[in-house]
């Protein structure tokens, strides 16, 4: 592995597995990351001999934090209870034993939103914030992450937060997805998200929200028509998030 980097990061997702050794003083990519597609049948086995090849690929020496962000609610010791991205075979099934075993050394596995979460609150839109960040990802659905004061308080679901006067589901009713499929103008959508953060701020009261995922590079279309006090800001990192802040959990749980 490169000598700039200090940890690994891996980001799981139902169509890539992406990969890099990170720089955690830069909060940045050391050498450019290699994706491999996620295989069709996406067992346990098959995700974990991809990560195993792309640890070999950088040479990471088995001293380096390595960190996998996964699209799961994560509890370390407990197996999983459901799965909507991959296998269904990972359902029961303990993640960070499978891919501690799968690369030969220990590993350690985050949520998905939360890895992305950590990026900008350690690197990116959020950084030196203090207080409650909420960092959400717009996509097929809504993924979230909480961070207070640097800490972060895994595996919240608040992209399924039900919307008030019957809206429903969030996540089915403001996702970026849903603006795609019904081929919703960009202003109009973010009638939609008020709704949604409306209802985050009055129950939380953040110091700031951020708004990442693919969608986050067209922000000037939507942001400024959210309608809330809270400060809301695109995210940084965009597609590099998950891989950095992976590897920057990883690290803070081998000191």
């Amino acid at each position: 592995m490169i000598e700039t980097a200090q940890a690994f990061g891996v980001d799981i997702g139902g169509s890539g597995i992406k990969a890099a050794p990170v720089n955690l003083e830069k909060g940045e990519f050391a050498e450019p990351r290699l994706k491999i597609l996620t295989p069709e049948v996406s067992t346990p086995k098959a995700v974990g001999e991809i990560v195993r090849q792309q640890l070999e690929h950088f040479e990471v020496p088995e001293t380096a934090p390595v960190g996998i962000a996964f699209p799961a609610p994560i509890h370390v010791g407990e197996k999983l209870g459901y799965m909507a991205n991959l296998d269904q075979s990972w359902i029961g099934v303990d993640v960070t034993e499978v891919f501690s075993e799968a690369c030969g050394r220990p590993v350690t596995v985050v949520n998905d939103a939360d890895a992305a979460g950590l990026a900008e609150q350690q690197f990116g839109a959020a950084k030196g914030q203090n207080g409650l960040v909420v960092a959400t990802t717009l996509g097929t659905g809504i993924g979230t992450a909480l961070i207070f004061n640097g800490e972060l308080i895994p595996n919240t679901e608040l992209g399924h937060l039900e919307l008030l006067k019957g809206k429903g589901d969030a996540e089915k009713y403001a996702a970026s997805s849903v603006r795609e499929k019904l081929d919703m103008g960009y202003k109009k959508w973010a009638k939609r998200l008020t709704k949604y953060y409306s209802l985050m701020e009055f129950y939380l009261d953040p110091q700031l929200f951020v708004v990442g995922g693919g969608v986050s590079r067209v922000s000037e279309k939507f942001l400024p028509y959210i309608d809330i006090k809270t400060p809301i800001v695109a995210a940084k990192l965009h597609n590099e998030a998950g891989i950095i802040g992976a590897a920057y959990y990883a690290s803070t749980k081998m000191k």
